[in-house]
């Protein structure tokens, strides 16, 4: 039932977008507090905690503010777009899966890597061009693909090392890729196109990727010459019984991306939908397509029921916090609480200077992960009293800003998704994996504050 829920609500929400003559509005309202009435005791703990604060407070500016009842029901519904991609963006991993690319990257590695830095690389690399499709199936996809060849190396601390080498690389990409739910909210949230923030996100992403390669290779131990020729036997035999080890079988991954991307490109221009719309409107028919090219077209409409069959149990603690925290945002707007958070961002900006707002602007969503916020959650909250042309403030950098946060709070926030499952993955506690990320991520983010003022010298 829930899982019909969810799937009607999405639905009915890409129709009201397509179709707006529809009006259809009120029974998606009547739907997302049915699904949040659904979810409520399904949900973790934390989760539910977290959530009832958000509809407690939203209640609360309804209630003061004297709005009508309606608005109790009508203020659900935000945040729907971003719901409707987390669904969605899985199905690109499917086609990964159906080509077994993991055993080109077995093949690869038993191949090329011959120290332990080479290694890290190689795993940093992959968790990065995997990220750009696959978003958090890229954390056990990388892991499982890389794990067995580590004892080859004898590498200490291996859960360390693999952690480090597949979160950071994992980030990276998620100020920029369009599959990525953060990119797609900022995006609508500040208004600037994606294509014409690509030239100052990429720099950012690829200096993080850079710098991950260089503190993670510093101590590369050589592969054992006997090893060595072990492992390249039991390679040249996989190779021989198994075409898909074809370590060249990796560039189809890249050619997909470059034209995944290309694609959005173009059809940014052309349609008048959201970011995060025509992303989702795209998943399908473009997973599809790849996988009746590797012909494997039945095998694919097998996972893409199987994917809708398991939607209840993989988001319903994602419907439920963020149709709860839609609930809240529009509150916000409906009892015009909106005017007095941007006239307390306004007195902030007055007294330290636009300059030094942006540059500590990253540090907010930072912050609010330790506190279980999402990053799209805490940069949607920001975004209601955040009008870039209204506090003077370039609609770019407060993008770059907003998606750099978002990025320090994925790799270190001990509560969010890309933590909790990498501490399920490499059975370590969500703190640990955290603090093995909290150097790198320091590093990270005062470079961001430096490039940060570096744009607003040539932009601004």
């Amino acid at each position: 039932m829930l899982r019909l829920l969810f799937l009607l609500l999405i639905f009915l929400y890409l129709s009201s977008v397509i179709f707006p003559q529809l009006n259809v509005e009120g029974l998606i309202s009547v739907l997302c507090l049915a699904a949040v009435i659904s979810t409520f005791w399904r949900a973790k703990k934390f989760v539910r905690i977290l959530g009832s604060l958000f509809l407690l407070s939203g209640a609360a500016l309804l209630w003061t503010s004297g709005a009508g009842w309606q608005h109790y029901i009508l203020s659900f519904g935000p945040m729907l777009d971003l719901l409707t991609m987390f669904t969605l963006i899985p199905i690109l991993g499917i086609p990964i899966k159906l080509g077994q690319y993991s055993e080109s990257i077995q093949t690869l590695i038993e191949r090329k890597v011959k120290t332990s830095g080479h290694l890290y690389i190689l795993t940093s690399g992959i968790s990065y061009f995997f990220s750009i499709f696959m978003n958090l199936a890229t954390l056990p996809m990388t892991y499982y693909s890389i794990r067995p060849a580590l004892h080859v190396f004898a590498i200490p601390h291996e859960e360390r090392f693999m952690s480090r080498a597949i979160t950071r690389g994992f980030a990276m990409p998620l100020t920029w890729a369009p599959v990525t739910p953060i990119v797609g909210i900022v995006i609508v949230m500040t208004g600037v196109s994606w294509s014409s923030v690509l030239p100052y996100l990429i720099p950012l992403s690829i200096f993080g990727l850079l710098t991950d390669w260089f503190l993670g290779s510093r101590k590369a131990k050589r592969l054992p010459a006997r090893q060595n020729a072990i492992s390249m036997q039991e390679m040249a035999v996989a190779a021989e019984s198994n075409a898909l080890s074809r370590p060249g079988r990796i560039a189809h991954i890249l050619i997909a991306i470059l034209l995944f991307n290309v694609a959005i490109s173009i059809i940014e221009v052309q349609l008048p939908y959201s970011f995060l719309i025509l992303v989702s409107l795209l998943v399908i028919p473009f997973a599809f397509s790849w996988a009746l090219l590797l012909k494997k077209g039945k095998a694919f409409g097998t996972q893409l029921s199987s994917h809708f069959q398991s939607v209840a149990d993989s988001m319903k603690d994602q419907f439920f916090i963020f149709l709860s925290a839609g609930f809240f945002i529009s509150t916000i707007n409906v009892s015009h609480a909106n005017d007095w958070l941007y006239a307390v961002i306004t007195n902030v900006i007055d007294t330290i200077s636009v300059e030094i707002f942006l540059i500590l602007l990253p540090l907010i969503p930072l912050a609010f992960a330790f506190l279980g916020f999402h990053p799209a959650v805490t940069l949607a909250l920001m975004a209601e009293a955040l009008n870039p042309s209204a506090i003077g403030i370039s609609p770019v950098i407060l993008t770059v800003a907003m998606l750099a946060g978002a990025v320090s709070a994925f790799l270190v926030g001990p509560y969010n998704a890309t933590i909790g499952l990498m501490s399920n993955i490499a059975k370590e506690s969500s703190y640990k994996i955290s603090n093995w990320n909290l150097g790198f991520t320091c590093l990270y983010i005062g470079f961001v504050m430096m490039y940060l003022f570096l744009l607003e010298l040539f932009i601004a």
